[in-house]
């Protein structure tokens, strides 16, 4: 039986990092970061505030796709990718796995904020606009459990474990 991979999807700012690190560290699942998996010509991009296209995103999906179906099928993992738009989701779905998306979200104001005060990363603050205009909301049919990112990152741990208990058996 393969195990449930946990994507904490959404756009810069979100918390994505910080609620999957928690995440992992909780159910002692491995942990993939997936910034670390964009080739360097999409790094050079982003920190030079040029969004991304479709065409810059493809190779990044696939090692994402990789990096899921390269985790132990019974362990689990979990992984950040903002996964915006629906096909980019669909892109990880066609992996075969059973994944679960979490879309993290927050208000506009929330998320220039947080964006102003992170440091080290390489995602500029004034990329978020082009990121929320990307962003395709998953549909009900997607499965998604949507969080708002207002709450504390205890308080959204505690929501991802109950929906996890909820919909394991």
């Amino acid at each position: 039986m393969t195990a449930l991979r946990a994507v904490l999807m959404g756009v810069s700012g979100s918390g994505k990092s910080t609620l999957a690190r928690a995440l992992a560290e909780k159910l002692h699942l491995p942990y993939i970061e997936g910034d670390d998996l964009h080739p360097p010509r999409n790094i050079a991009l982003m920190r030079a505030g040029t969004p991304l296209t479709d065409e810059d995103r493809a190779t990044w999906l696939d090692a994402i796709a990789q990096a899921l179906l390269d985790a132990p099928p019974t362990q689990g993992v979990v992984l950040t990718c903002s996964a915006l738009k629906r096909r980019y989701r669909d892109r990880l779905r066609a992996t075969g796995l059973p994944l679960q998306f979490i879309h993290l979200h927050g208000s506009e104001a929330l998320l220039q904020e947080r964006l102003a005060a992170r440091q080290g990363h390489y995602m500029p603050p004034s990329l978020l606009q082009s990121q929320l205009r990307t962003l395709e909301v998953p549909g009900a049919d997607e499965d998604a459990l949507h969080l708002d990112v207002a709450s504390s990152p205890e308080d959204l741990l505690q929501q991802v474990l109950s929906h996890l208990a909820e919909h394991s058996t």
